[in-house]
């Protein structure tokens, strides 16, 4: 650092104390207010949006992530990767007489990405702009604030057509009008899953290509009922056709591929439990399995 850089540094660092020292209840002020809102942040608005607590990193510097917090859902976002590396919402029964928004004709550039993965980074590349908090079922049940952060594109993962437009649209038709409606409330966390070598778009460099994509959907425990997991493991190179059943996994394999840890803040047995789940009956999987896509 240059010598005018450092007292340039100084002074500024001099002004602040100076008009601290001079003015110190706006400041303090300031300061609570500062930190009341970081605790509400973390001991109430994220807890709200999360089963049994935020996944957890591993160490390795590819799956570290910062949260953000939406309008119905709350993710973990990798600026290496330019992937959003889990997604997690909460889903409950729509009602027939809700009404469908208008889809955006654009995604948006999240303004707290500071790769600044845009719209345009997907223009030609041969990928879709996948949504893992799905539009239909945010906007049906968070609205048009919540349908708007569904389009942000931190929300976004490069996923090959048969798979956005086939089978993932199948998985989200069927968390919807299946699962919801079956159990009350589902939660769901989903994301990509990078097991290969790297590969990025060729339109954008900032944007990694996952190989699969995972959903996991779990149910509270209630007082007649223990909790519930199903998940799913998909890879990009599906036709779109196949049962679901064909991709059903468990919650330890999906931690063991993305180095996350879910639902971290479970008691330890029920933990290991639904970790270990690839029961399918109480989903009633079989009967929804080879639902056609809509496209």
């Amino acid at each position: 650092m240059g010598r005018r850089a450092r007292s340039f540094w100084l002074k500024l660092l001099f002004g602040v104390c100076r008009l601290v020292w001079r003015h110190p209840k706006p400041f303090l002020l300031l300061l609570m207010l500062g930190a009341g809102d970081y605790a509400y942040e973390l001991k109430i608005a994220r807890p709200n949006l999360l089963y049994q607590g935020a996944p957890q990193a591993s160490r390795h510097v590819t799956s570290w992530f910062r949260i953000f917090r939406n309008h119905g859902f709350i993710l973990g976002y990798s600026d290496l990767r330019g992937n959003p590396l889990w997604v997690e919402y909460r889903l409950s029964p729509v009602s027939d007489n809700t009404q469908s928004l208008k889809r955006p004709s654009r995604f948006s550039t999240d303004w707290r990405g500071i790769n600044r993965v845009s719209h345009n980074s997907y223009q030609n590349s041969g990928y879709d702009r996948g949504h893992l908090a799905p539009n239909y079922a945010i906007s049906h049940l968070y609205g048009k604030s919540g349908q708007a952060d569904s389009f942000l594109m931190t929300n976004i993962s490069p996923q090959k057509p048969n798979l956005n437009q086939k089978l993932w649209q199948r998985l989200e038709e069927v968390e919807i009008n299946y699962f919801a409606k079956t159990f009350g409330k589902v939660w769901v966390i989903t994301g990509p899953v990078f097991t290969g070598s790297t590969e990025r778009l060729n339109s954008d460099w900032l944007v990694e290509i996952p190989d699969a994509f995972y959903k996991i959907y779990l149910t509270e425990s209630t007082p007649v009922a223990k909790p519930l997991a199903l998940a799913f493991l998909v890879p990009q190179t599906v036709t779109g056709k196949e049962p679901l059943t064909q991709f059903v996994t468990t919650i330890d394999t999906i931690e063991a591929q993305t180095g996350l840890d879910f639902i971290a803040d479970l008691e330890d047995a029920t933990e290991s439990v639904l970790e270990a789940s690839n029961d399918t009956q109480a989903w009633h999987l079989q009967s929804v399995s080879r639902l056609p896509s809509r496209y």
